[in-house]
């Protein structure tokens, strides 16, 4: 029985305020990561993967401060324990990004799904 593995990967990033240049978390923080979180949900969900489907996590952040922010919604959205890499980086392509995140999911079919198609 042969099984075929399809990979999803899903990015998704969140602006920053123009006029931040704090020294704490931003309030504002939780929101972002969780519409990011969001948005790989919905990504996952249109390529037929699901949260339980994430094998790897890599995420970018601006601002160190963001960081628990980060994690705390990152283990509220995945409960299981993929791969993952957070790295801190000066900038994003676009200077207003504070964070992106790739996730790459596997999905297994069946020898009868891949019959089927």
């Amino acid at each position: 029985m042969r099984s075929r593995s399809r990979s999803a990967p899903r990015r998704s990033s969140c602006p920053a305020p123009r006029d931040c240049g704090r020294t704490q978390p931003c309030r504002k923080t939780s929101p972002r990561s969780k519409q990011a979180s969001d948005n790989v949900c919905e990504g996952l969900r249109r390529a037929g993967a699901e949260l339980s489907d994430i094998g790897q996590v890599r995420s970018w952040l601006t601002d160190r401060h963001d960081i628990d922010a980060y994690v705390k919604v990152r283990k509220d959205v995945i409960s299981h324990r993929p791969a993952y890499v957070l790295v801190l980086v000066p900038q994003l392509i676009r200077p207003s990004l504070r964070l992106e995140i790739e996730a790459t999911a596997v999905v297994m079919q069946s020898a009868a799904e891949q019959q089927g198609e």
